[in-house]
């Protein structure tokens, strides 16, 4: 098994908003959620682009990030994902080029072909061709990135004459690109032609075509190699729910009303996708016996972390889906307790103070008579100048 000498960590948010809230302090509360991650050390955050549904209310990453990036200081901002089917491929390689000037280089452009058939409907997307699309939207994009020499291509969706970025990428080659991977092997195949990151949005269960996360990642090795490309496992990451708290009770117990609502609300009445067959009040323990999520202590989910590097071969960033389920104290204090507990134990900065903590207890007598020693010394000393 393959893992980092220092995971990354960070959050995919989507984000999930119940109908007949207000939107504008919803937002408001995912950039204070930025805010504090960044406080907290999370390496980087991923926005969500959709147009429909009512929940997930971000339609602009783009625009998102460039406020987010104005309040944070260090955490790298991507779209999550970018849709491109719905954009002509120029107009995302010229947002993204801004941005990464703007953000001094630290943006990624995060790429997906639509997560909702609602979206595809309304701009006359054919479901059978975005996948298609979007592997001919990232050669495209790729292409004016890492060329500056004009290009001309037409497809039977967007045309580019003579077309060239004259605002050329702030990082060197080029703005890094991650692509999303749900069920199919389209993601990871499109990943490996570029040598791109790779975002695993759910662990597999019973889809179309049953696939593990080991076996998308191979699909993903074969077709680099077969592009003269290398993938790092270092620049994988693995998506899932997570949530925190002092006992597993309480993580439970604070997440389980709102968890019920997105399940049932969004993903089984809105969008009509399978819920589990369980009642309400026991979907967050279902998800968590079928490892969908990880609810509970820190050390339940430096245990749910190692799980999921055994069941993949390993990868390097871990990524928290941004859940609104519950008050916004506890979601900070989850965050806040796996900065705290959970990160330093898969990205080393506990081994000095370990080492260091040991060697003091194993000597603490010869250091108590030190101590003495000293303290007596320099009595015997004030004594006698005294005299």
């Amino acid at each position: 098994m393959a893992t980092p000498k220092r995971m990354k960590f960070g959050v995919f948010m989507a984000p999930f908003h119940r109908v007949g809230e207000n939107p504008t302090l919803a937002l408001e509360r995912d950039l204070e959620l930025l805010q504090w991650l960044d406080t907290l050390g999370f390496d980087e955050a991923y926005i969500g682009e959709h147009h429909s549904a009512g929940w997930e209310t971000i339609a602009s990453p783009e625009l998102f990030m460039a406020t987010a990036a104005e309040r944070t200081r260090h955490i790298r901002l991507g779209t999550g994902v970018a849709s491109l089917p719905y954009h002509h491929p120029l107009m995302v390689a010229n947002r993204m080029c801004q941005l990464d000037h703007l953000t001094r280089g630290r943006v990624i452009l995060g790429v997906g072909p639509g997560a909702l058939a609602s979206d595809a409907i309304m701009l006359g997307i054919k479901p059978e061709r975005q996948r298609a699309m979007m592997e001919e939207s990232l050669d495209a994009i790729v292409r004016l990135m890492s060329d500056s020499t004009p290009f001309t291509h037409k497809t039977d969706w967007f045309e580019l004459h003579d077309a060239v970025l004259h605002l050329r990428p702030y990082q060197d080659p080029i703005v890094p690109i991650a692509v999303a991977s749900v069920e199919s092997p389209a993601g990871v195949t499109l990943a490996g032609k570029h040598g791109a990151s790779v975002l695993s949005l759910s662990v597999p269960r019973d889809t179309i075509r049953k696939t593990s996360l080991a076996e998308l990642w191979s699909i993903a090795e074969e077709t680099a190699a077969e592009h003269g490309k290398t993938m790092h496992r270092e620049d994988w990451g693995v998506v899932m729910g997570m949530h925190l708290a002092d006992s597993k009770k309480q993580a439970i117990e604070d997440i389980k009303e709102g968890a019920g609502n997105v399940v049932t609300e969004y993903f089984g009445r809105t969008l009509g996708n399978p819920v589990p067959d369980v009642p309400r009040d026991q979907i967050v323990e279902y998800m968590v016996e079928h490892n969908q999520w990880i609810v509970g202590t820190p050390d339940d989910c430096i245990a749910g972390i190692e799980r999921l590097q055994e069941l993949t071969g390993g990868f390097g960033k871990f990524m928290m889906r941004v859940e609104d389920w519950a008050p916004r104290d506890k979601i900070h204090r989850s965050y806040e307790l796996l900065a705290r507990y959970v990160m330093p134990h898969f990205q080393g900065s506990l081994a000095g103070i370990q080492v260091s903590n040991q060697q003091t207890s194993e000597r603490r007598e010869q250091l108590q008579e030190n101590r003495y020693v000293g303290i007596k010394a320099a009595t015997d000393r004030f004594d006698a100048n005294r005299k």
